[in-house]
């Protein structure tokens, strides 16, 4: 809230000087400084904050009484402010998200302020186990050493689940392709099949189409699809791989293409592009990506999104929560390519 940086006083050529330095904080960030003016007097040290010249001693206890004030009442004004704000920090794929729920959120509260930060999901445990946030967003469950060391801190990790993640594999209307399981969607995107007609489609050479590698959903995609979930797993996108911007450029592309494949979003499904069928594998069902299925968890290129609070959400946490699990809140889940928890 507040920081005492440095004070005090000399007395030099007759004329007793004082200065004070003090510095407002929040979360650990300087966010302010107080400085006393008046009949400033340039002091010896350049770094002092501040100087004030007077003659008698009452006279300098007045005012470093009126500076204490001052300062006091600066530090409970942060204070209060600081009440009224929190800190969320974790996942890079859930970080767009969680700032498109702070900004509605704040513009429907305007005395609250929320910041969001990525850094990845084991940061934001991380620092909810240090205390250094109010919120973690995870794109994974919180791990067993994870909870034990927040244990040994005296943290309760309370796991709420508030999106899902879901990826539809598009093509062009017109590849007769509708189908596929997780090995031939590797097989494709790490280059490993190369023509449609290997999958009994046409002779016509695969058109790869994925997001940049700074997309949380190109991360996801090769985590979850290429390397089936498997850290020793090191594959790759094809070199030829086309990487671009914007699930919407995938989209066109798609589109005018028919021998491109690609994956967004399931909210830039449209008649202009064929959702495929994934299956896990060859004895496995094939399931469209629908709402449904990936609620239901047929669906297999999905995941559940969580945010971890320290116990049960109170206070300011609690309120942005209800937020993001209402309606306008799950609205906005839909609308930033996820799938909401709540229809």
């Amino acid at each position: 809230m507040g920081r005492y940086q440095r004070a005090g006083c000399e007395v030099k050529n007759s004329v007793l000087r004082f200065y004070i330095d003090f510095t407002l904080t929040s979360h650990g960030n300087n966010i302010g400084k107080i400085y006393y003016k008046e009949k400033m007097t340039p002091c010896a040290n350049r770094n002092c904050a501040g100087v004030v010249s007077v003659h008698k001693e009452e006279d300098m206890f007045r005012k470093w009484v009126f500076v204490l004030i001052i300062v006091m009442f600066a530090a409970s004004a942060f204070a209060a402010k600081d009440k009224n704000s929190i800190q969320v920090k974790g996942s890079d794929t859930m970080v767009n998200l969680g700032q498109a729920w702070a900004e509605k959120y704040m513009e429907k509260n305007p005395a609250d302020f929320v910041a969001v930060t990525g850094g990845g999901s084991g940061t934001g445990l991380s620092s909810l186990l240090s205390g250094t946030c109010d919120i973690a967003m995870s794109s994974r469950n919180i791990k067993e050493k994870e909870i034990t060391l927040a244990n040994q801190k005296g943290i309760n990790p309370n796991e709420i689940k508030v999106a899902l993640d879901g990826l539809a594999v598009v093509v062009n209307p017109d590849n007769p392709i509708d189908k596929l399981t997780v090995d031939q969607l590797a097989g494709i995107f790490t280059g490993k099949i190369v023509n449609w007609k290997t999958l009994s489609g046409r002779d016509e050479k695969i058109v790869i189409l994925s997001r940049e590698v700074n997309s949380g959903t190109h991360v996801y995609f090769k985590e979850h699809v290429l390397r089936k979930n498997d850290p020793n797993n090191k594959e790759e996108f094809a070199p030829q791989a086309l990487m671009l911007s914007s699930s919407q450029a995938i989209a066109d592309e798609v589109a005018g293409n028919t021998a491109a494949i690609g994956y967004y979003g399931m909210g830039y499904i449209s008649k202009k592009q064929r959702p495929l069928a994934i299956a896990k594998d060859e004895k496995s069902e094939y399931e469209a990506p629908t709402i449904e299925n990936v609620i239901n968890g047929k669906y297999p290129i999905s995941r559940p999104l969580f945010i971890y609070t320290n116990g049960a959400p109170q206070g300011l946490v609690k309120k942005f929560l209800d937020f993001i699990l209402s309606e306008e809140g799950q609205n906005i889940v839909m609308a930033t390519d996820f799938v909401p928890v709540i229809k």
